[in-house]
């Protein structure tokens, strides 16, 4: 937030990221989270149902040091959903489904906010006003995060979703070995975020991955996508 103030001030792509980190905390991390609640639940773990997480309310998700990091800083978490694997006829693969839950409500919503964003461009077609600029801008940011915090949570390394998901394949005990270190190699990641030797690589396969969406998205429309 700091960086784009003194990069560019308060202009109309500031106040769009603004909206899009707000929007994220109290809409996209909810929905996010309630993914894995769901999924435990449907998979026989009453634990996010008793610990009030099977809820859509902001608050019920809401961590306050990562609310704190996505408006600043422009990533950040929320509250993770407590599992008991052990309710799970098979703790491996429904652990996995659960983790991979999160992702994939990520990816979804991309995939609507970039129709949304094909679509109010269409609208807008023939107008140039700052209401057309600023609702296809927005939705098209609120695509780019959902990819973003889909490919994340994704990345392998504890306690991400991807970690979870790793377990199917890593013998249980290189992986309880790996998990005893996860508090250090998350900070890990973040330090290789902040420093820009993780995030530029990372920037690049999000970018990749969004473009591949605006096209899936344009083929309704006669192979019309918007590049952003």
């Amino acid at each position: 937030m700091i960086y784009d103030l003194i990069r560019g001030g308060i202009g109309p792509q500031f106040v769009i990221r603004m909206l899009v980190r707000v929007f994220t905390v109290f809409c996209i991390l909810p929905i996010h989270e309630y993914a894995h609640a769901r999924a435990a639940v449907q998979l026989g773990d009453d634990t996010p149902r008793l610990q009030g997480r099977l809820s859509l309310n902001p608050l019920a998700h809401l961590d306050i040091m990562g609310t704190v990091m996505i408006m600043i800083c422009g990533f950040g978490y929320a509250k993770p959903v407590g599992i008991n694997p052990r309710n799970f006829k098979n703790p491996k693969i429904g652990m996995a489904l659960t983790a991979a839950a999160g992702p994939g409500s990520n990816l979804i919503m991309a995939l609507l906010f970039t129709l949304l964003a094909d679509c109010a461009n269409i609208w807008y077609s023939n107008s140039a006003s700052t209401v057309a600029n600023v609702t296809v801008m927005f939705f098209l940011y609120a695509a780019l995060i959902n990819v973003s915090l889909a490919l994340f949570n994704l990345i392998p390394v504890p306690p991400l979703d991807g970690s979870r998901i790793l377990n199917i394949v890593l013998p249980s005990k290189y992986y309880f070995k790996v998990m005893k270190y996860e508090r250090y190699i998350i900070y890990g990641v973040f330090i290789l975020m902040i420093t820009g030797i993780f995030s530029r690589p990372f920037s690049a396969l999000c970018s990749l991955v969004m473009t591949g969406i605006t096209k899936l998205v344009g083929l309704p429309f006669g192979g019309y996508a918007i590049l952003y």
